[in-house]
């Protein structure tokens, strides 16, 4: 390829294409011997074949993800509405706030950021879904017709 300048004044150095090139083999190598370096030691004890190994904010996920269901965040399988379920939200918003407890001190500085708005945000969608006047019922809705 030429280093002379395209028409429209775009300059294509062949250099960067060849050190590109390499950079991408030697990506390429890397994540290969990682990934027989990840066979040979073979699945973490406990986990699932192929599954990603357990971390931090997979828990927290799974934490928070039970709070978005138990305030009726979610549909169900067929599309029907989930009712809240505020016991068990209140429960799930306990354990991540157990978490932040005894994690305190344990965690990097995204982690404990990560953790801390989680459960904020978790906290005000409950004072939300328990101070929200309920919806009017079937019979109240005909009436205002």
């Amino acid at each position: 390829m030429s280093d002379k300048p395209a028409e429209g004044g775009l300059h294509i150095d062949s250099d960067w294409k060849e050190e590109a090139a390499r950079e991408k083999e030697r990506l390429a190598e890397q994540e290969k011997r990682e990934q027989q370096e990840q066979k040979a030691a073979g699945p973490a004890p406990g986990a699932a074949a192929g599954a990603a190994p357990a971390n931090f904010v997979e828990l927290v996920n799974l934490l928070a993800m039970q709070v978005v269901i138990a305030l009726g965040g979610v549909q169900g399988p067929g599309g029907e509405r989930i009712p809240p379920n505020p016991f068990a939200a209140k429960h799930h918003i306990d354990l991540l706030e157990v978490l932040q407890k005894k994690t305190e001190g344990n965690l990097t500085d995204d982690e404990k950021r990560m953790l801390d708005s989680v459960t904020y945000e978790l906290r005000m969608q409950y004072v939300q879904v328990t101070t929200a006047p309920p919806p009017p019922s079937e019979p109240e809705k005909d009436k205002k017709k």
